[in-house]
């Protein structure tokens, strides 16, 4: 069952104006982002299938899966793609107190800047919850809050591997931020549509780009 769907409506965007949820832009650029990883052989595989098609994307990671696997992060790096903090746990924002979730952030934080420092700071929240408190506070800290143009919907068992491409193919427009998972749960779904969305979008002149 789908809770939200797959093209985020204007009104959403206009509720939260402060978070991304696209880039404008006149330029066909598409913005790929995978979230939950780094994953063993899913997020090699990922970053080999963008490295055929010289593309860049955002990964928001998982500050424990960091942890366990910290030379596939450093793969991410290497490759030269955006890293963004999802937390340590992936948590729920709507059912954790302000004071545990910001804890989660910051410890992530920790963990991403011993291996890599940058200037800009993004974030993204597991499953799109957060407070308004929570949304402030961490902005404040000198977040970017990054939510998304477009989910894939990879991670919906239920969802047949052409569904999924079809998600994509047909709500994606220039400038749109577009959600992956580069997760177990999601491989199926993933790993046939990341390669045709690749194929299609590149035939068609656009630029794969990392926010």
């Amino acid at each position: 069952m789908k809770i939200a769907p797959v093209k985020t409506p204007i009104v959403a965007k206009k509720m939260f104006p402060n978070y991304l949820w696209d880039i404008t832009t006149n330029s066909k650029e598409l913005y790929l982002t995978f979230d939950d990883g780094p994953t063993p052989e899913i997020t090699d595989w990922t970053l080999q299938t963008l490295k055929r098609y010289n593309a860049k994307a955002t990964f928001f990671c998982i500050g424990s899966n960091i942890e366990k696997y910290p030379g596939i992060f450093q793969k991410i790096i290497d490759d030269g793609h955006t890293i963004g903090n999802h937390t340590h746990q992936h948590v729920k924002g709507w059912t954790t107190k302000t004071k545990d979730y910001l804890s989660e952030v910051r410890l992530t934080q920790t963990i991403i800047d011993t291996l890599k420092k940058d200037d800009i700071k993004l974030f993204r929240p597991p499953y799109g919850q957060i407070k308004p408190k929570q949304g402030k506070k961490i902005i404040n800290l000198g977040y970017k809050i990054v939510m998304w143009d477009v989910l894939s919907f990879d991670w919906d068992q239920s969802l047949s591997e052409e569904q999924c491409l079809e998600n994509v193919l047909s709500k994606s427009k220039a400038g749109s931020i577009i959600v992956f998972h580069d997760s177990v749960k999601a491989s199926k779904n993933m790993t046939y549509t990341l390669p045709k969305v690749l194929e299609l979008f590149s035939k068609k002149g656009f630029e794969f780009k990392a926010l």
